[in-house]
């Protein structure tokens, strides 16, 4: 990508995703642009599980009455979960890292999608027992990744929603 404007131009939420494998130095490139995220007082509440088993991902498809399909075709997951004892701010720093997956999986020429697990049905209960999570850690999403096998309009620029910017006080 040309600059970071652009990258974010071209992210969009992928949904659908080919039967191509992921090569694992995509997936450690993502993984350690978000061990690299800021988080409060540089606890790094955060823990990453990669899912790549398919059994799994399939499963994980139907964590979710809506939301959850990619990982129908999805290639592989991250788990961003977080210990909430560490800090209160832990949801920030786990959707910091979470941005910082699918900004690196777009320079990767991967898609990607931010699936919401937490407090959502008996989501969370199935990601925990799927991994092995322990107790202390709160699951906040699952990042769908995978070669993209449908394209999404970038965003324009001209349609952006400027009246949601405020200069100095709200409008």
């Amino acid at each position: 990508m040309e600059d970071f404007r652009t990258l974010c131009q071209h992210r969009r939420s992928i949904r659908t995703f080919s039967s191509q494998p992921v090569e694992r130095e995509k997936i450690d490139y993502i993984l350690q642009c978000a061990l690299m995220s800021p988080s409060a007082k540089r606890l790094n509440p955060w823990e990453f599980v990669l899912l790549t088993d398919e059994h799994v991902l399939r499963e994980l498809a139907g964590c979710k009455t809506y939301g959850s399909q990619m990982f129908k075709t999805a290639m592989a997951g991250i788990v961003v979960a977080l210990d909430t004892t560490l800090i209160d701010t832990w949801q920030a720093d786990g959707a910091i890292a979470a941005e910082h997956m699918l900004l690196a999986a777009e320079e990767q020429g991967l898609g990607a999608c931010w699936c919401h697990i937490y407090a959502r049905e008996d989501s969370e209960a199935l990601v925990r027992r799927l991994t092995n999570m322990p107790e202390k850690y709160s699951v906040l999403c699952v990042i769908a990744l995978g070669y993209k096998a449908e394209e999404r309009k970038n965003y324009e620029l001209d349609k952006l929603l400027y009246n949601k910017i405020h200069m100095e006080r709200f409008a």
